[in-house]
């Protein structure tokens, strides 16, 4: 089975710590997304997003450098394997340099979610932060 697979990277205002907080604490993740999460930030916690749009398990954290995840949403086959996401925060002068890793995206969709992780994901969590700072 063919897959695609995505990397992003992007800059916050926001130190790591506090980018780290946004995408990991359950409330903070509602806020911003503007729809139910939740987020258990332990290895083998599980997590949701967009009113369970998406869902998955917690496979690494690494707090604030490093979470792994599995990841997949309503629209994957049912035959296909959760994805693999990897968020990885750097220190970038006052800010954070975010790197998004996604692979194991089922093959055609990868255009899609790279267009959402922008506009569902990386600009409403800008305008969250520089809101609550």
């Amino acid at each position: 089975m063919s897959t695609d697979s995505l990397k992003l990277v992007t800059h916050f205002a926001a130190p790591p710590e506090r980018l780290f907080r946004a995408w990991t604490n359950a409330a903070e993740h509602a806020a911003f997304t503007e729809s139910n999460a939740t987020f258990e930030a332990h290895t083998g916690g599980t997590h949701t997003a967009w009113d369970d749009y998406i869902r998955g398990t917690v496979v690494e954290i690494d707090q604030p450098s490093r979470v792994v995840l599995t990841w997949r949403t309503t629209d994957f086959p049912d035959d296909a394997p959760d994805s693999r996401l990897e968020l990885r925060f750097f220190p970038d002068g006052t800010g954070t340099r975010l790197e998004v890793v996604h692979d194991t995206i089922p093959a055609g969709q990868g255009d899609g979610y790279e267009k959402g992780w922008e506009e569902h994901y990386f600009a409403p969590l800008r305008a969250y932060l520089e809101a609550n700072a």
